[in-house]
């Protein structure tokens, strides 16, 4: 349970030294709660004290990780129920499945096809990051080949899917390396399965048809050595979102700590678009992983565009790069226009650019990724921050004209930006939407 700030006040040294940064231990006991400090910038703290407060600052929800290199990912380490509290950390995981019913050709197909599964977004790369090998032959044989088959294929994390223990010990044997997460452990099989995990270095599921088997569970695998846990809630999809509520919920707000880890969640029956709609669903309540069957293209996008938009921080607006764009063939004499650099903004002015089939660029100046009325209204656009960037960006080189266009809903900045940059100044339509007319008209 996270300490008060007098509570953490008690086990410092109480010596005001300022070796901090801050002007008395009161004040740095407060900062520590309120997570803007860091223990280790107190040098005088006993050991003692360390541990106490590691063990008391803890996240609510630990963080697993598995998979390696450029392909591991994170999840779980979340501190908050809704992300407008604070925001979130560790993006929802979508791993799609490879059965190891297939070999030769087919296998190798379907593998290229997950690894295929990248999108750009807005300016973001958006990609699946994570295969499940499902053990549906029975074979530990089999399942191990096909393991092996993807550790070689695909820098993608790996999940190995199981109910029996000889099986996941087979494949884990081949690609213990990689650093799999092994699913699944029961009731029946937990401390065979967590002897394996323990055994290999490796994040273990733990599944339970019920919260408080589910509990009782964890605290059988934390007793066999393995501390990487993710959580299976084996219900239909309406009460399992109910019980990820709840899960999330007892963790974050209660401390029980026996449920304090991140969850995984399959949808493997049904139509693409039947399990785009169902993961979507317990990505937002509050599915850590999800695993789908589907390797549709079109499923998969709304899947990682609903993760894009969730884990999102809210203080701070996606961005593009504030730089010159050139749109199509330009010359020396295409014309040129800004925006700002928040990304909604760009790509709705660089759609319409190109609709308008004239070449031309556009100068995206820095507003810390807010839209024009919102920077204009902030002074973070200005007639300095334009002329900053027309000389950052070198455009008085790139064409021989001297004419901008301006945003219409800026058209006041006018006068101004004609002073500051002696460019003549073009006042633009209101809406990106009448680009297209307007550039066709002054080209």
């Amino acid at each position: 349970m996270a300490l008060t700030g007098l509570q953490i006040f008690k086990l410092l040294p109480k010596t005001n030294c300022k070796k901090c940064g801050k002007p008395t231990c009161l004040a740095f006991a407060m900062a520590l709660a309120q997570k803007k400090a860091n223990l280790d910038e107190c040098p005088d703290a006993s050991e003692e004290t360390r541990a106490s407060l590691a063990e008391a600052s803890a996240p609510p929800i630990k963080a697993v990780q598995f998979g390696t290199g450029d392909g591991q990912v994170k999840v779980g380490q979340e501190t908050v129920l809704f992300r407008h509290e604070e925001k979130f950390y560790n993006q929802t995981v979508v791993s799609v499945t490879v059965s190891d019913t297939l070999s030769g050709d087919a296998l190798k197909a379907r593998i290229e096809a997950i690894n295929a599964l990248q999108f750009d977004r807005v300016g973001t790369h958006i990609q699946v990051n994570s295969i499940t090998i499902i053990n549906e032959s029975g074979s530990a044989d089999s399942f191990a080949a096909a393991a092996e088959a993807v550790k070689a294929a695909s820098s993608l994390a790996m999940i190995l899917v199981s109910d029996s223990a000889d099986a996941l010990a087979a494949a884990v044997a081949k690609v213990a390396d990689a650093k799999p997460l092994i699913a699944k452990a029961t009731a029946d099989n937990a401390e065979a399965v967590a002897r394996i995990a323990k055994d290999n270095g490796c994040a273990v599921v733990a599944e339970a048809e019920s919260i408080e088997s589910l509990a009782e569970l964890t605290e059988k695998i934390k007793a066999a050595g393995v501390e990487d846990i993710v959580l299976s809630l084996n219900e239909t999809l309406k009460n399992r979102l109910y019980g990820l509520t709840q899960i999330k919920t007892l963790a974050l707000k209660k401390s029980f700590r026996a449920l304090g880890y991140p969850t995984i969640s399959c949808v493997l029956e049904g139509k693409a678009e039947d399990q785009a709609v169902k993961a979507i669903s317990l990505i937002c309540k509050h599915s850590s992983i999800v695993v789908v069957e589907t390797a549709e293209q079109y499923a998969m996008l709304p899947m990682l565009t609903a993760i894009m938009n969730i884990f999102t921080d809210p203080q701070k607006p996606v961005q593009v790069e504030p730089k010159l764009y050139a749109i199509g063939e330009v010359t020396d004499q295409s014309p040129v226009l800004f925006t700002t650099n928040f990304s909604l903004t760009y790509y709705t002015v660089e759609s319409d650019a190109e609709g308008s089939r004239v070449p031309c660029y556009i100068l995206v100046v820095d507003t810390e990724g807010t839209s024009v009325l919102t920077a204009y209204s902030g002074d973070k656009l200005n007639e300095k921050v334009v002329a900053a960037a027309i000389t950052k960006c070198d455009v008085e080189n790139i064409v021989k004209h001297r004419k901008l266009i301006i945003p219409g809903y800026v058209a006041v900045m006018s006068g101004k930006v004609e002073e500051e940059t002696g460019w003549e100044v073009i006042v633009g339509p209101r809406e990106s939407s009448m680009l297209p007319k307007f550039l066709q008209e002054i080209a």
